[in-house]
């Protein structure tokens, strides 16, 4: 016997006295509600990975994995879960000491305009709470991709630490001409063994003005980041256990996959890499260092 024709949706909805409108509704609702579980479950997996990432940051990384959803829907989503990050607030001890008699330099970077790396890079030295002590970082980021070039991690203040960050900087970086240091007027960043270095490689010296601290402004805002996504977020035993924490954030996270909202979304590494032509390549140690 030949089998009956399936029931069309008409008939279906007749014997189930609902509307077809009805029906549809219920149907596009199950379909949405779905992908609804799917998006919720990818963006608590961006929020693992990256705990302070808000909702723009989490929008342009679904973007990067192919998902195409409003911004507007993942910060609901995030608000529901509770994934919507606050900021905490710190006592910041002093890291600058800029009464000395040593030489300063005028400010050269604020009339820069930065269309390439190697132009201008930018110092600066935060504190890092321990259990039981202050330890302290020196950091050197290229101004035009935000990278971290250079960085250094001791138990004091002395002029070896911006010295070690700047020759792990020299080190991984061509110093070309025309490239610029810009720091504040601290007595580590004026020590003649420091400005003596950046003389011998060519580089120009550039100072904040005094009680300015938005002259450096790159690297006020790295360090906001860096507290907030990392030192904050932890709580570090020893000097080691610091090192190699921060490492791993300054390297892998904040250097290859963290987007950076000024450039276009992208991690530093990424957006270098898109400034070289087709055929051109940057030697390895510059981009995997």
């Amino acid at each position: 016997m030949k089998m009956a024709n399936p029931l069309a949706v008409a008939d279906l909805c007749a014997l189930g006295y609902v509307s077809r409108a009805g029906f549809y509704r219920w149907r596009e609702a199950g379909a949405a509600t779905e992908g609804g579980l799917d998006l919720g479950d990818e963006i608590q997996r961006i929020a693992l990975e990256f705990p302070c990432y808000g909702w723009p940051r989490v929008t342009k990384e679904l973007h990067r994995r192919g998902w195409r959803v409003n911004h507007k829907r993942v910060y609901r989503i995030m608000r529901e879960d509770n994934l919507l990050c606050l900021r905490k607030r710190k006592f910041v001890p002093v890291t600058t000491q800029s009464n000395h008699d040593r030489p300063v330099y005028p400010n050269l970077a604020h009339a820069m305009r930065l269309d390439g790396i190697n132009q201008l890079w930018v110092a600066d030295i935060t504190y890092i709470r321990l259990q039981h002590e202050f330890v302290y970082l020196a950091v050197m980021l290229d101004a035009f991709s935000r990278r971290v070039v250079g960085w250094a991690l001791e138990p004091t203040l002395k002029d070896e630490l911006t010295l070690a960050a700047l020759h792990m900087a020299l080190e991984k970086r061509c110093s070309a001409a025309g490239l610029v240091h810009h720091s504040d007027r601290g007595v580590q960043y004026a020590s003649l063994d420091y400005t003596g270095l950046l003389q011998r490689h060519g580089i120009t010296i550039s100072m904040s003005r005094k009680g300015n601290p938005y002259d450096n402004a790159f690297c006020e805002s790295f360090m906001k980041t860096l507290k907030y996504e990392e030192v904050h977020r932890e709580e570090y035993r020893n000097l080691a256990e610091a090192r190699s924490s921060i490492e791993r954030f300054l390297e892998q996270v904040y250097n290859g996959r963290r987007l950076h909202s000024a450039l276009a979304y992208r991690p530093p590494v990424e957006f270098e890499l898109s400034l070289l032509p087709p055929s051109a390549s940057l030697p390895l140690s510059q981009v995997t260092a």
